[in-house]
C-alpha cells in the first residue's frame, strides 16, 4: 500500500492555493474597493503561511507574511488597495512559487526586491513595518501601549456538531483569543446530551468570553476566519463595569465529566443555540467534499491504455461470435460490446477536464502584457465549461500563449491609435471554446488592425516561401504565417519579431490532429481558431477498403459518402472533381495515392470529409462502416508519413491505419489549385 508524500501534498495544495490568491488579485485590478476580494486574497496568504510553515517551508512562510501583512493593513483601512500593490504582490507571489517549486534553491536578491517594491506600493513608514520582520511581532510590540486604549468584548461563539471530526480544535481558537490580551472563558455544557445518546466526536460546548485587548474588533474576527462560515459568533463591545462581572475559569479546564454538568461549570443562555437543522448542510458539504479523490494522471493513462485493450479484445470477440451459431455466445458478446462501451464512455468523462484550467492561465498573461506594451486590454472569455481530454489542455498551453500574444503585439493598436480610428480605448481578446461533433474549436479573436497582407505577401516572396505574383486564395496566403521563420514584426521585441512561435503552433496542433482556421478583416481584427479531437486515445471511426488494404477516416470528419461508379470514375480523369449541390468538390483516388497496384472495384464509393469550410473527397472501394478505433502511435521510423495520424489494431487482429484529415485535404486543395491554374 502506498503512501501519500506529505510535502507532495502541501505543493500540490499551495498550487491550488497560489492560483486562487493570483485570481482574487486580477479580479482585484478591476474592484480596487471590493472589501471581499481584500478579504480573499488575505485568507489565501495567511493560509499559504501557515502551511508552509507546519511543512518546514519556512523561507516560504516568512516572505509570505510581509504579503499577508501588507494586505492586512489593506483591510484595516490603514492604506488603499492600488494597482502598484496588486503588481507587487503578483510579482511576489511568482517568487512564492520558487519557493514552494525549489526551497532550497539559492534565489539571490530577488526576495528582498520584491519586498522593497511591496514597501514601496504601501507606501511611507508603516510600510516598513510589513517588510521588516520575518515573524510575527505580539501585538504590543509593534504598537505604542500608552497611546493604544483598551477595549472590553464579549463573545459568544458555537461550532457545528462535526467541527471536530473534521479537524478544528476548538481550544485552539480560546488560545488565540489569549494572545490578544486577558481573557476569561466560561463554557456552556448544557447542550450535552445523556450518556447513552452521546457521540464522542460531537462537539456539544459553546463559549462565552470575556476579553479585554488593545486590538480593534478585525483582531477578533482574524481568530474565526476558517470557521466563520460554519459557526455561530457573536461579538459586542462591553463596559469596563460589565467586564469586571465576568467570573474567570482556568485558562486550560479539564473536560467536564457529563454527570457533573450541573454542578462544575456556571451555565449561561446562549445568544443563539446551534439549531439541529443547521448540521445538515455541513454533513452535506462534507459528504460532497469526500466524493472528490486526487487521483494521479498517470494512472489515468494506464487505465486508459487498459480500456482500450479491452475494446480491442472485445472486438475480437464480436468478429468471433458473428462468424458462430451459438446463440449464448452472441448473447455474451452483446453484454460485453455493451458494458466496454459504458466503461470506455466513462473512462472518456474522467480524462475530460473544463477548458477554463487552461483560460484561467491567460488572465495573468494579459494583465502583464497590458503593463509591458503600454496597451489597454480587456480579456473575455466565453464557454469555459467545455471539456476536453486533459492531454489536449496541457499540450495546447503553449500554443495559445504564443496567439495571445500575437493578437497583443501584432494585432491591438495603442490606445492613441484605437480612438483615432474610431475605436474604443481598450482593445479586446476574447479566447472561446465550443464542441462541434467529435472536435472542440478554441479561438483567439482580437478587435485590432488586422493582418497586412500586402506585408505577408512580400515577406513570403522574399523569404522564398512562395513566387513574385503566384496565384493564392486568401486562406492560403493567410496560413503563411504559421511557416517556419515568418514574422512581419519591423523589430524584434520580448513580444516577438524572431520567426518563431507560429509554426509551433502549427505543428503542436497538428500532432494533436486537429487543424487551424485563420480569418481575419482590416481594420476590425483577426481570428484564429483551433480544431482539435475531444479525445487522443478513443475516437469513432469510418473503415473503408483500398484494394486488399483497410484504413480508418476519423468519423467526426465524415460529412457524406456517395457512390461513383466505374464510368464516371473514367469520365472525371485529369480533372478529379465530383459536383455537390452546385459546388465542385476535388477528390483524392486514394488506390493510386498509396499505389495499391490492383484494380478499381465496379462500384467505388466517394467519402467527403472537411476541416471546417474546405472540403475533398476520398475515393475508396468499399465502405465497411462504424469502427471504435483505440488509436496507436505510428513508430519513428514512420513519423515523416504524413498520410497518416496512427493506426488500430481491428477484431481479426490486422492493423489498420488512420488517416491523417488535415493532410489529406490540403493536398486536396493543393490538387484543385493546380488544375485551376492548369486549366
Amino acid at each position: 500500500m502506498s503512501t501519500l508524500d506529505p510535502v507532495a501534498v502541501f505543493r500540490t495544495e499551495a498550487a491550488e492555493c497560489l492560483e486562487a490568491i493570483e485570481a482574487g488579485l486580477l479580479d482585484l485590478t478591476h474592484q480596487l474597493d471590493n472589501k471581499d476580494l481584500v478579504d480573499a486574497v488575505f485568507r489565501g496568504l495567511h493560509t499559504l503561511k501557515g502551511s508552509g510553515a507546519m511543512f518546514g517551508f519556512e523561507a516560504l512562510a516568512a516572505f509570505t507574511h510581509h504579503c499577508e501583512t501588507a494586505f492586512d493593513r489593506v483591510r484595516k483601512g490603514e492604506v488603499a488597495a492600488t494597482s502598484e500593490l496588486v503588481a507587487a504582490v503578483l510579482a511576489a507571489q511568482d517568487h512564492m512559487r520558487a519557493l514552494v517549486d525549489q526551497p532550497d534553491a539559492d534565489h539571490g536578491d530577488t526576495g528582498n526586491k520584491l519586498l522593497a517594491q511591496l514597501q514601496a506600493a504601501v507606501g511611507g513608514k508603516q510600510a516598513a513595518a510589513a517588510a521588516a520582520p520575518a515573524a510575527v511581532p505580539p501585538p504590543a510590540a509593534v504598537l505604542d501601549a500608552p497611546a493604544k486604549m483598551k477595549n472590553s468584548w464579549r463573545i459568544r461563539f458555537s461550532l457545528p456538531a462535526n467541527s471536530m471530526a473534521n479537524g478544528t480544535n476548538p481550544l485552539g481558537l480560546l488560545d488565540e483569543l489569549r494572545d490578544l490580551g486577558e481573557c476569561s472563558v466560561r463554557a456552556n455544557t448544557s447542550a450535552i446530551p445523556a450518556l447513552d445518546d452521546l457521540v464522542p466526536t460531537e462537539l456539544h460546548i459553546s463559549w462565552d468570553v470575556t476579553l479585554t485587548s488593545e486590538q480593534d474588533r478585525s483582531a477578533i474576527d482574524d481568530v474565526f476566519i476558517f470557521v466563520l462560515d460554519d459557526m455561530e459568533l457573536s461579538v459586542e463591545e462591553i463596559s469596563d463595569t460589565a467586564a469586571a462581572t465576568a467570573a474567570p475559569v482556568e485558562e486550560r479546564a479539564a473536560p467536564v465529566p457529563v454527570a457533573a454538568t450541573s454542578t462544575a461549570v456556571p451555565e449561561f443562555r446562549p445568544v443563539e443555540a446551534v439549531p439541529a437543522k443547521r448540521e445538515a448542510p455541513a454533513v452535506v458539504s462534507q459528504a460532497k467534499a469526500a466524493e472528490n479523490v486526487r487521483v494521479p494522471a498517470e494512472r489515468l493513462d494506464e487505465l486508459m491504455d487498459r480500456v482500450g485493450e479491452l475494446v480491442i479484445a472485445q472486438s475480437r470477440l464480436s468478429q468471433l461470435a458473428s462468424a458462430s451459431t451459438d446463440i449464448a455466445l452472441r448473447s455474451v458478446s452483446e453484454e460485453i460490446e455493451r458494458l466496454s462501451g459504458e466503461l470506455r464512455d466513462t473512462m472518456m468523462v474522467l480524462r475530460m477536464v473544463p477548458v477554463a484550467t487552461l483560460f484561467s492561465r491567460f488572465r495573468r498573461l494579459v494583465h502583464d502584457l497590458a503593463r509591458e506594451t503600454g496597451k489597454v486590454i480587456e480579456l473575455v472569455t466565453e464557454g469555459e465549461s467545455t471539456e476536453v481530454d486533459k492531454t489536449v489542455i496541457e499540450r495546447l498551453a503553449d500554443p495559445l500563449v504564443h496567439l495571445v500574444r500575437n493578437s497583443i503585439d501584432h494585432g491591438l493598436e495603442t490606445p492613441a491609435e484605437r480612438l483615432a480610428s474610431g475605436k474604443t480605448e481598450a482593445g479586446t481578446v476574447t479566447l472561446s471554446a465550443r464542441q462541434a461533433g467529435g472536435e472542440v474549436i478554441i479561438s483567439i479573436k482580437d478587435d485590432g488592425r488586422g493582418i497586412n497582407r500586402e506585408r505577408v505577401r512580400a515577406k513570403a516572396e522574399s523569404s522564398g516561401l512562395i513566387q513574385p505574383g503566384q496565384p493564392l486564395s486568401d486562406s492560403e496566403l493567410l496560413q503563411l504565417i504559421f511557416a517556419p521563420g515568418f514574422s512581419t514584426a519591423a523589430a524584434i521585441t520580448n513580444l516577438s519579431g524572431r520567426g518563431v512561435g507560429m509554426d509551433v503552433v502549427k505543428k503542436t496542433v497538428e500532432a494533436l490532429r486537429g487543424a487551424i482556421d485563420i480569418v481575419s478583416m482590416p481594420g476590425q481584427g483577426s481570428e484564429v481558431s483551433l480544431r482539435i479531437p475531444l479525445t487522443l486515445a478513443i475516437i469513432d471511426g469510418l473503415l473503408v477498403r483500398v484494394g486488399s488494404g483497410r484504413y480508418v477516416i476519423p468519423l467526426s470528419a465524415v460529412e457524406e459518402c456517395l457512390e461513383l461508379s466505374l464510368e464516371e470514375d473514367l469520365r472525371s480523369r485529369g480533372r478529379s472533381f465530383i459536383s455537390l449541390r452546385d459546388s465542385l468538390v476535388p477528390f483524392l483516388r486514394l488506390r493510386d495515392l498509396f499505389r495499391t497496384g490492383t484494380k478499381p472495384d465496379v462500384h467505388q464509393k466517394v467519402v467527403v470529409i472537411s476541416t471546417g469550410t474546405e472540403r475533398v473527397g476520398l475515393v475508396v472501394d468499399q465502405i465497411i462502416g462504424d469502427h471504435q478505433t483505440v488509436i496507436k502511435s505510428m513508430s519513428k521510423l514512420h513519423n515523416n508519413v504524413a498520410t497518416f495520424s496512427g493506426a488500430t489494431i481491428l477484431g481479426d487482429g490486422s492493423v489498420a491505419l488512420i488517416l491523417d484529415v488535415g493532410h489529406l485535404v490540403a493536398a486536396g486543395q493543393q490538387q484543385e489549385a493546380q488544375l485551376r491554374v492548369a486549366g
